[in-house]
């Protein structure tokens, strides 16, 4: 969730418009309205469809869209950042669709069903230790790569930033598509049974026949 880069991200949206070129604090002021009202749009669709659609096809519809959308904000920023003189209006409008993309993505999947997940994978002997865990985990990477974020960007432009995290929302997706069964309508039991580590079910293959009964 936090190695997304989503954080950051929000944080220096500006810093990065700025150094496309946009100066005038209105605009800025008004490209984080637009990411706020785009974030809460869609957490508001996750919550409604979520029960509907089912875990899995939010969250990989969401880390594939994040990807998308930081190979795109990557691409608008290297053009930006290459730029000598007056800034391509066409890039400049790319990277703002970008990050509302972004973050819209991000509200639909890894956003809310990072929460959903860690709720239910945990059997209830160890809940509270593993949700404890997550959190805490959540909230050090979260710090981690806020404060990295701006010298990183300062080596290798922040062009490159996004396409290093376009590149770990390709692994998530991977991951998730592989390892991560979807959970709606199961019980505790069959919650327990379901993410039960055994010999056997060490294989993807396993997974995703019990994701898809």
């Amino acid at each position: 969730m936090q190695a997304s880069g989503n954080d950051a991200v929000i944080y220096y949206t500006p810093e990065v418009f700025h150094d496309a070129g946009i100066h005038n604090k209105k605009k800025l002021f008004g490209v984080n309205v637009l990411m706020g009202l785009s974030k809460t749009t869609f957490v508001l669709v996750s919550a409604f469809y979520l029960d509907k659609f089912g875990r899995r096809p939010l969250l990989l519809l969401g880390t594939i869209g994040m990807a998308v959308a930081l190979a795109a904000l990557g691409l608008g920023s290297k053009f930006l950042e290459g730029a000598t003189g007056s800034k391509p209006e066409w890039a400049i409008i790319v990277s703002l669709i970008a990050v509302c993309s972004f973050v819209s993505f991000f509200s639909i999947g890894l956003g809310p069903i990072t929460w959903v997940y860690s709720s239910e994978v945990f059997p209830l002997r160890l809940r509270a230790q593993g949700a404890a865990l997550a959190i805490s985990v959540n909230r050090l990477v979260s710090g981690g790569v806020a404060m990295s974020f701006l010298s990183v960007s300062h080596k290798i432009t922040f062009a490159g930033t996004f396409f290093v995290l376009c590149g770990i929302m390709v692994v998530a997706s991977v991951f998730f598509y592989f390892y991560l069964p979807e959970t709606k309508g199961k019980t505790l039991e069959e919650m327990e049974e379901l993410f039960e580590v055994r010999e056997k079910d060490r294989h993807p293959t396993r997974v995703m026949e019990m994701a898809n009964p």
